[in-house]
């Protein structure tokens, strides 16, 4: 019997040509396909008709999530049926609440993502966020171009960083770049994280406890991945615990933060300004933020680099490469620490 070449299924686009090439390099291990499907209903179908049977490694994109929908349990059912060889999800983004790694633990499948090659990229992104809130910069850009120099009457006067506190939290490698960025500015740090870290590690910012961040922080960043436990994790109760003026940043995902309640603490003058990323409904954002002149917006543009971008593709192609010469990931998600 011939040996037949496990498949690789590229779900998404791989758009820079390094990667391209490198992608293109795997064919020497396993034959490279795509979806037909243009839907979910359609992929789930093809799934299985048998039409991927073979394929063991899947390399996924954060816009492929418009044709497969999320990566929930009737998909991981349909990855799991018998022809099809799934035991590899390779996911090319840093957040991967996308994907039900629970489902897929249950079903043998092994989940990456690119922890560290977003982190500068994400960092430099909030920092023009902070500064933007914090100066009180979005009505006058928006005025200038409209012929109204300031704008009339002229924005409120802003506030400088040095000496503010700075309370992040999630202390990741995104939270350290943040940290050493915001330091170069004068600002104080602190931090909450689900454990404090080294004293090397921390590089220095003090250990507090989240009621304490809230109540003590004149910025607050949230740096921090999204799931079950997060989801809105900043609300009403929380709002009602921090200073008043106080400045909020959201490059992590948009419903760690309750936005109904983020509007009205920005309507009330509790929230002085907000600098935000990601939204909780995606692409579509709450009038109350889009109509108010007081705060940063960015559509999703943290990782928005040709550099960083590359670099990505670069780490979840090095993961598809690694499941299959040796059967273990690069870099698999904290939650299968423990599956070997």
């Amino acid at each position: 019997m011939s040996f037949q070449k496990p498949k690789v299924l590229l779900l998404g686009e791989i758009e820079h040509s390094p990667a391209q090439d490198a992608y293109e390099s795997l064919s020497s291990l396993a034959t490279l396909v795509q979806p037909s499907a243009t839907n979910r209903d359609d992929f789930l179908e093809e799934c299985r008709s048998g039409a991927l049977d073979g394929v063991k490694v899947i390399y996924r994109t954060f816009n492929s999530v418009g044709v497969t929908g999320k990566i929930d349990g009737e998909v991981v059912g349909a990855l799991g049926k018998e022809g099809l060889q799934v035991g590899y999800l390779c996911h090319n983004g840093a957040g991967y609440d996308q994907i039900d790694v629970a489902a897929c633990t249950s079903a043998g499948i092994h989940v990456s993502n690119v922890p560290t090659a977003v982190n500068a990229a994400t960092a430099d992104t909030a920092i023009f966020l902070l500064l933007g809130a914090l100066r009180s910069f979005n009505a006058p850009l928006s005025a200038l171009r409209q012929g109204s120099w300031r704008g009339n009457p002229p924005p409120p006067l802003g506030h400088d960083p040095e000496d503010k506190l700075l309370g992040i939290v999630g202390m990741g490698g995104i939270g350290r770049d943040l940290k050493r960025r915001a330091e170069a500015l004068g600002m104080k740090v602190q931090y909450h994280n689900r454990k404090e870290l080294d004293a090397k590690l921390a590089g220095g910012a003090r250990y507090v406890g989240f009621e304490e961040l809230l109540r003590t922080s004149d910025v607050i960043s949230l740096n921090l991945p999204l799931n079950p436990a997060t989801h809105h994790l900043i609300s009403d109760a929380e709002f009602s615990k921090m200073k008043y003026g106080v400045v909020i940043i959201n490059t992590a995902r948009g419903a760690v933060i309750d936005e109904v309640a983020l509007v009205a603490a920005i309507d009330s003058g509790k929230v002085f300004s907000c600098g935000l990323d990601v939204y909780e409904d995606e692409p579509e954002v709450h009038p109350g933020l889009v109509g108010n002149e007081k705060v940063m917006l960015l559509p999703h543009m943290g990782t928005w680099t040709v550099e960083t971008q590359t670099k990505m593709e670069l780490w979840n192609i090095s993961n598809v490469r690694a499941a299959l010469e040796t059967g273990q990931l690069r870099s698999p998600v904290p939650e299968q620490a423990h599956m070997s």
